[in-house]
């Protein structure tokens, strides 16, 4: 009996030092919470910052630079002294000239949070990935700074009801893709041709900066489908440049442009017996006319170099002549001016400003002749067909073949939905994934 008491006895003593112990463990345990919560409570909150000046300090006004509006206008407007102003100016000459401020870009004031109202910063977007930061107290300072980019990858598609600015623009694709999408193909689809029912798909980077789209990035892959044809531009680096090549591995690039001018309007083709519209008798008309207002851009169709620039009062007013090698060379009429450095002798690489739309000889309006010689005889310009440059080399194209064959795969992800012109790619299904 009294064993099994003494056995009771120990038993219970150790219970109460287990449940001890576990109260023990508890009180440290939640004192160790108590101190972690203590140490994070005690670490300060990152400030705020809007192009790198903590916001919490500052009451912020935000403008847009009206037209002929100055610096000196802006700012005295929110009290600072013409005296500090002057010197500003001249601190900031090295780094930016504030004569260059722009109507409609962005402004901001930073004024003290107290009942003085102090200015102390004056920040101007240059664009929207720059901006100027002036300093307006001590000894005055200013600097440059840039917002961050953030670059995210994406896809989108359309159908062409009438123009390839129109699917894209109207349907809340931003329109430099457009513009991007018809100088990869310059060289393979003319722009000017493309029908109803043509369409693209096209895998892209979109660039933000404070969540707000600002631009498009690199494109990586296409296909435009043009007359029923698919045409593939795939991005690859090679020759130190990146270039874009087809699924089989063939340049798009050629020796020419498929035209002298982008988005204008092909007015009258070629031909060996057309009315003139001035003369009003037909006589041949071996050019093409494109239609486009006074001051348009006119590029060389590929390098060369000027072997006439004139003017023909009675014909083709300003024009140039371009010899691109012992075949062909091409002519650019009407021209209502020539581009700098442009003169008899000078080189000029494909792409190039070379000329300006006008209306200058026997015209009736602002528009391009434009007139290619293949060995001296007149050839329509809409059917030239050039070779292209260097295809993928030889070494680089199992590289080459296994990047497309990836990015092929991606492409065909994108499905075509006839019912809409074009479907924009804030959607997130349209966002590409990894």
């Amino acid at each position: 009996m009294r064993n099994n008491q003494t056995l009771l006895s120990l038993i219970i003593s150790i219970s109460i030092l287990a449940i001890t112990s576990c109260s023990s463990d508890q009180k440290k345990e939640k004192q160790r919470e108590r101190i972690e919560m203590d140490t994070i409570a005690s670490i300060p909150t990152p400030p705020i910052l809007k192009y790198g000046i903590p916001v919490d300090s500052f009451i912020i006004q935000d403008g847009t630079v009206k037209p002929d509006q100055h610096l000196s206008h802006i700012l005295s407007g929110y009290g600072v002294s013409m005296a500090t102003i002057d010197r500003i100016a001249r601190e900031a000459k090295d780094i930016f000239d504030v004569r260059k401020i722009k109507r409609g870009s962005n402004f901001f004031i930073f004024q003290t949070a107290d009942s003085l109202n102090e200015t102390r910063y004056f920040i101007y977007e240059n664009s929207a990935i720059d901006y100027y930061v002036f300093e307006l107290f001590d000894s005055l300072k200013v600097y440059k700074g840039e917002k961050e980019v953030e670059t995210r990858l994406r896809t989108a598609h359309g159908e062409i009801e009438s123009s390839l600015w129109n699917a894209v623009a109207g349907n809340g694709l931003d329109p430099m893709l457009s513009i991007r999408l018809s100088d990869i193909f310059a060289w393979s689809i003319d722009f000017f041709a493309i029908q109803k029912g043509d369409r693209f798909r096209v895998i892209y980077e979109e660039q933000f900066v404070d969540s707000i789209p600002i631009g498009i990035g690199e494109i990586y892959a296409v296909q435009f489908d043009h007359y029923g044809k698919e045409n593939y531009a795939f991005r690859f680096y090679q020759d130190d440049r990146y270039d874009y090549f087809d699924d089989e591995g063939n340049s798009l690039r050629r020796a020419f442009l498929k035209a002298p001018l982008e988005y204008a309007r092909v007015s009258s083709g070629f031909s060996n017996s057309r009315m003139h519209p001035v003369l009003r008798i037909r006589r041949p008309h071996h050019g093409v006319d494109y239609a486009a207002p006074t001051g348009t851009p006119v590029m060389s169709i590929g390098d060369g170099t000027v072997i006439a620039r004139a003017y023909q009062a009675k014909g083709g007013g300003n024009y140039l002549r371009v010899k691109h090698n012992s075949v062909y060379t091409t002519v650019y009429m009407h021209l209502s001016g020539f581009a700098k450095g442009i003169v008899q002798g000078a080189r000029v690489n494909q792409g190039q400003v070379i000329g300006y739309v006008g209306s200058t000889g026997l015209s009736t309006g602002p528009h391009l002749d434009f007139r290619v010689f293949k060995n001296g005889s007149p050839v329509d310009p809409m059917k030239i067909e050039a070779p292209p440059v260097e295809p993928v080399n030889k070494n680089r194209m199992e590289e080459y073949v296994a990047m497309k064959d990836s990015l092929m795969m991606e492409l065909l992800k994108i499905e075509w939905e006839p019912e809409i012109i074009a479907r924009g790619d804030n959607q997130p299904e349209n966002e590409l994934k990894d």
